[in-house]
C-alpha cells in the first residue's frame, strides 16, 4: 500500500509540471519501472526535455544531460584516457554516460557513429573504452528526446538503436485548458527545480522487483502471442516483431498493472502500452495509408481476445 501511495504521489507531482498529459506521464513511469529506456519524440517546445528532467528529479537518481549535436564524438559520451604526468600513466576520465539517468537531448542530431556509442550501454549496462570494459551505475536509464526526422540537421536512428528503447512516446500539443494553465502560470522549467525526490534507490529497486513478480496467466500470454503473430503475417507490417519485442510488451504491461494497483496483467494493460512499445519497431505495409501507431491500433481491433 505504501508503495502504491508513493507511485500515486510521483504521478501527481509529474502532472503538475507536464500539464494535461497524464497518459504520457504514466507511460514514462511504467517504462522506467520496467527497467527500460525511453524515447520521447515530438516537435521542439512541447516539453520533452522538461519531462525528462522532472522524471530524473522525482526518481531521485544521479543525473547527467548531453546535448547531442553534429560534432559530438563517441568519447564525449563514454569518456577518455588522459596521460597525467604526476602519475606517469593514462588515467580514465568517465564521460556523462556514467550516470543512473542519462538525458540524451535531441539524440538524432548527432551522427550515427555517436548514436551507436550508446548501443552497448543500453543493452549491456556497460561500456568498452580502449579495450577495457567498465560497468555503468545501477540502475541505468536512458531518456532520449528526438525531433521529427523530416527536420533539418537530423540523422534517423537505425532500427537496432530504436529496438533498445522499451517505449517511444509523443507529447503532442496541449489542449486549450492545459495551455491556458501554462501561459498563466510559472515556467515549467523553473518548477522542475523545486521538485522533491519521492523514491529512494532501494524503493525503486523494490518496485522493479515487484514488476517482475506481476502474474501473467496463460490466456494473457496467448493473447500476446496472437498479437506477435499478427505483426508477422504480412498483412499489417513489412516485418514482424522479434521475441525481444514480445518480452518488452510483457514487461511494460506488468509495470502498467502495478501502476493500476493489481498483481496480475489484464488484456487492457497490453492494449494500453502496445502502441508505445512496438510502433517504433514496425513499418506499415505500403498500402496501409496510415502511420505505425494508427496501424497498431487497427491491428488491436482486429485481433480477438483469446
Amino acid at each position: 500500500m505504501l508503495a502504491q501511495q508513493k507511485l500515486t504521489s510521483l504521478l501527481d507531482q509529474l502532472n503538475t509540471v507536464i500539464v494535461g498529459k497524464s497518459d504520457q506521464v504514466r507511460d514514462c513511469v511504467a517504462c522506467l519501472l520496467a527497467g527500460g529506456h525511453l524515447l520521447i519524440e515530438d516537435v521542439p517546445g512541447v516539453g520533452k526535455t522538461t519531462l525528462a528532467h522532472a522524471l530524473a528529479r522525482s526518481f531521485g537518481l544521479q543525473f547527467s544531460r548531453v546535448q547531442f549535436t553534429a560534432d559530438l564524438m563517441p568519447s564525449d559520451l563514454t569518456g577518455v584516457s588522459v596521460f597525467e604526468r604526476g602519475r606517469e600513466a593514462f588515467v580514465f576520465h568517465p564521460g556523462p554516460v556514467f550516470a543512473q539517468i542519462l538525458l540524451a537531448d535531441e539524440i538524432n542530431r548527432a551522427s550515427p557513429r555517436t548514436q551507436s556509442a550508446l548501443l552497448e550501454a543500453m543493452e549491456e549496462k556497460q561500456v568498452t573504452v580502449e579495450g577495457a570494459t567498465r560497468p555503468l551505475p545501477t540502475p541505468f536509464f536512458v531518456i532520449a528526446t528526438q525531433n521529427p526526422t523530416d527536420q533539418l540537421g537530423t540523422f534517423p536512428l537505425p532500427e537496432s538503436q530504436l529496438d533498445r528503447f522499451l517505449m517511444r512516446i509523443s507529447l503532442g500539443y496541449p489542449d486549450r485548458a492545459a495551455e491556458r494553465v501554462l501561459l498563466a502560470g510559472q515556467d515549467p522549467r523553473e518548477r522542475v527545480e523545486t521538485l522533491d525526490p519521492l523514491l529512494t534507490l532501494a524503493e525503486l529497486q523494490q518496485l522493479q522487483q515487484q514488476v517482475l513478480k506481476i502474474h501473467t496467466g496463460a490466456p494473457l500470454l496467448e493473447y500476446v502471442q496472437d498479437l506477435l503473430a499478427a505483426t508477422r503475417s504480412g498483412r499489417w507490417f513489412v516485418q514482424g516483431l522479434s521475441p525481444r519485442a514480445g518480452i518488452a510488451i510483457v514487461r511494460a504491461a506488468k509495470a502498467q498493472a502495478l501502476l493500476s494497483g493489481r498483481d496480475y496483467v489484464a488484456p487492457d494493460d497490453v492494449q494500453a502500452i502496445l502502441p508505445q512499445t512496438v510502433a517504433h519497431r514496425l513499418v506499415p505495409t505500403g498500402d496501409a495509408g496510415r502511420g505505425a501507431v494508427e496501424q497498431v491500433l487497427a491491428m488491436i481491433e482486429a485481433v480477438p481476445l483469446a
